[in-house]
């Protein structure tokens, strides 16, 4: 099972369609999906800087934001099963179907360690991959990932979160760090599971 992470920006991309066609067509049985909040969570960040809320409302707006684009996608492929159970992952993979996780588990009545910016959908998918013990993570990004760059270096460029590089070397699980035109990578990768032409694994791997 692998989890697969569409960055939210992906949602106003013209090469979403692409990607999520990719996803139904080669991921049955054998994928999770996880989608950011992309420019609904830019706007959960620009409400909290106006009206001062705390990190425990932004946190779960910046969730709900992630469960709205997920809406949109199965809106656009109606195909991917929904779940907002982590339990229910396995039951939809098992049937041979994309789980598209819903992540309202992740809403909080109190705020902890991951409640704050630090942590957002693409920490949020490495934990779900590693509490789901996926063989493989896949981050698509709607901006260009130099492959050159360590995971602490795509922390600092802002690419990825600001936890994301101190759970990864903790996580045990193999990260694939794509570009939003790299749909054929990842199509070889599902096909084969070759590694060795993925421009990115030595960034994902330098950083573990």
């Amino acid at each position: 099972m692998w989890v697969v992470k569409l960055g939210g920006s992906l949602c106003s991309d013209a090469a979403l369609p692409q990607w999520l066609a990719l996803l139904t067509q080669l991921g049955g049985g054998r994928i999770a999906l996880v989608c950011g909040g992309g420019t609904l969570a830019d706007e959960v960040r620009a409400l909290q800087a106006r009206w001062a809320v705390d990190d425990l409302a932004a946190h779960n707006m910046a969730v709900l934001a992630m469960v709205q684009n997920g809406y949109l996608l199965h809106g656009l492929a109606p195909q991917l099963q929904r779940v907002a159970r982590e339990a229910d992952i396995a039951p939809v993979l098992r049937r041979g179907g994309v789980a598209l996780w819903m992540p309202l588990e992740r809403l909080r009545d109190q705020a902890d360690a991951t409640t704050n910016w630090s942590v957002t959908g693409d920490s949020m998918a490495l934990a779900l991959a590693q509490r789901l013990n996926a063989e493989r993570l896949v981050m698509v990004k709607a901006c260009a990932v130099d492959p050159r760059r360590s995971l602490e270096q795509l922390v600092a460029d802002e690419v990825l979160d600001a936890a994301f590089a101190r759970l990864a070397r903790r996580a045990g699980v193999p990260i694939d760090l794509l570009s939003v035109d790299q749909t054929e990578v990842l199509r070889s990768l599902l096909l084969t599971g070759e590694r060795a032409a993925l421009p990115a694994q030595a960034a994902a791997g330098a950083g573990r």
